[in-house]
């Protein structure tokens, strides 16, 4: 129990000089922001649904994605859980609670969009992409900075996390 409370709630013992700490959490914000900005898109919308974002899919989850949109139910899981995930992710990120979960969560995610549909040489696709970027693509830049902000969390200096561990003490 201990371990996962350092997970959620890490220390404050980090110490980051006044630079550092505004720019993890102007990113951790910022990022968290995204999140939150696309979940609640996405819940607002009755029609939106993820199927024609997997069936464009190309690469190695290409079959996966076929299995999804063919079973009604598991669209819906699947639609479920990229909603509320990006709504959870984001407004956790965005008000420092538990970061680092958040964080991982957060790559998985964005992993995941990345490997369905990744931008590489000779894969084209109908929906409007941001440009041909060989390999490297936003879904995978969000993901390093998603891996800064667990690595070097700020939370527990600015953000809900801080109240948690001023109580463990």
């Amino acid at each position: 129990m201990t371990n996962l409370l350092k997970c959620c709630f890490p220390t404050t013992d980090i110490k980051y000089n006044q630079c550092q700490l505004t720019g993890l959490v102007i990113m951790r914000v910022l990022i968290g922001w995204h999140f939150l900005y696309e979940g609640i898109a996405k819940l607002l919308n009755p029609y939106w649904s993820s199927a024609a974002y997997l069936l464009e899919s190309k690469w190695i989850f290409s079959g996966l994605a076929t299995t999804i949109v063919a079973n009604p139910t598991l669209l819906t899981l699947v639609d479920n859980i990229n909603m509320w995930g990006l709504t959870l992710v984001g407004l956790a990120l965005t008000i420092g609670l538990a970061e680092r979960p958040a964080a991982y969560t957060g790559m998985v995610l964005v992993l995941l969009y990345y490997l369905f549909m990744p931008p590489f040489v000779g894969y084209e696709y109908s929906v409007p992409t941001e440009g041909s970027y060989i390999v490297v693509n936003k879904n995978l830049i969000e993901a390093a900075a998603l891996f800064v902000v667990a690595c070097f969390p700020s939370g527990g200096i600015i953000g809900i996390d801080k109240f948690f561990l001023s109580k463990k003490r």
